[in-house]
């Protein structure tokens, strides 16, 4: 019989950029108590995730949609933390440890995002095909992927430690360690085309994208050279003013969508309502909120994509801050909702649109 020493656990286990799990678990941490939930985080930098151990995990979880969450990537229903697995047979225990009664869709085997997790991708993928026949002869995976039911997450750790989780399809990114596919497009004038690519991927829903994202609405992109994000914009099909005194690619102007006003973005002001503003620009955050929130307070625009980039210290206290900022100083109603992406490094991306 293997030799191995696993536990239930109750709690959640997120992902997050290596680096950032002191701000994540702070951020479960004071979610979690203003909820009314008593529940502790686990966190070591660098590793890539954070466990967020309560009591009543269901109830917490659903108190902290997935969506709301600013420095998880992933949030998933964590069940069983299986250490010492016996490399001869890991797929008998996560077979026992599995809850009674639920049938899975899919298996996303999975680990960090980290320099410790990544030589584990070979592992994960040989697993996963060893352990998917298993789950689906014990009937407790679907024979085919079904994205409607709860998907089994198993979280790699070392060859021998193994987490089970489960994520609920409407609360959960869709991609494994919650990280969008994207690949950089040869005619992307910079790599920031895929912070705004993934920004309209996962802050906003596919209902959102087809209604707020249409032919001939007009936009600033303020901060623009050399032109990635307004390159984003126009393959939507918006006509964009491009606010630099930098210089823009040729074929982003070529696109005929385009006009390039040489100016300070962050003191230009549009002589006219816009549909969208995006910035990228670097400044001090604080600052930056509320120049956002001038733009809505104006009148401006009515929906925004824009960076804010946090110090070295006190990152979640300052993503507080600036957002507590933004929302009061705009001086109406919104639907702010902020993400750190795949694609920020020390930054968060937020996406702000009238409340509904």
């Amino acid at each position: 019989m293997a030799n191995w020493a696993g536990s239930a656990i109750d709690g959640l286990l997120c992902y997050c950029r290596a680096g950032f799990e002191p701000e994540l678990a702070g951020e479960l941490t004071e979610r979690a108590a203003q909820a009314g939930f008593a529940g502790y985080a686990r966190a070591e930098r660098g590793t890539g995730y954070v466990l967020f151990i309560c009591d009543d995990a269901d109830a917490l979880s659903r108190a902290l949609p997935w969506s709301t969450l600013i420095f998880a990537r992933q949030k998933l229903r964590l069940f069983a933390d299986l250490n010492g697995l016996d490399p001869r047979d890991r797929i008998a225990p996560m077979l026992a440890a599995l809850p009674p009664d639920i049938r899975y869709g899919e298996l996303v085997m999975e680990h960090p995002d980290s320099d410790a997790g990544k030589p584990m991708a070979g592992l994960a993928r040989s697993l996963g095909n060893a352990l998917r026949p298993a789950l689906r002869k014990a009937d407790v995976l679907t024979k085919e992927d079904n994205p409607r039911l709860q998907r089994l997450h198993v979280c790699l750790l070392d060859g021998d430690h193994a987490l089970l989780a489960t994520g609920e399809p409407e609360d959960s990114a869709p991609w494994p360690l919650g990280i969008p596919r994207l690949r950089m497009h040869a005619d992307a004038p910079s790599r920031s085309a895929l912070k705004l690519e993934e920004a309209l991927l996962v802050l906003l829903d596919e209902g959102e994208r087809k209604r707020l994202l249409r032919d001939g609405m007009r936009a600033a992109d303020l901060g623009a050279a050399p032109g990635g994000w307004t390159w984003v914009l126009t393959r939507h099909g918006l006509r964009v003013q491009s606010i630099d005194n930098g210089p823009l690619r040729q074929h982003v102007l070529d696109s005929g969508l385009v006009e390039h006003l040489r100016a300070d973005g962050f003191n230009w002001q549009p002589q006219q309502p816009l549909d969208w503003m995006v910035c990228d620009m670097v400044e001090q955050p604080r600052r930056v909120a509320e120049r956002m929130a001038t733009w809505f307070r104006e009148g401006w625009c009515r929906h925004a994509v824009f960076n804010l980039k946090l110090p070295m210290k006190k990152r979640w206290q300052e993503t507080q801050l600036c957002l507590d900022v933004f929302a009061d100083q705009a001086q109406k109603p919104l639907t702010i909702r902020a993400k750190q992406l795949y694609h920020d490094r020390e930054e968060i991306t937020v996406f702000a649109t009238p409340a509904r």
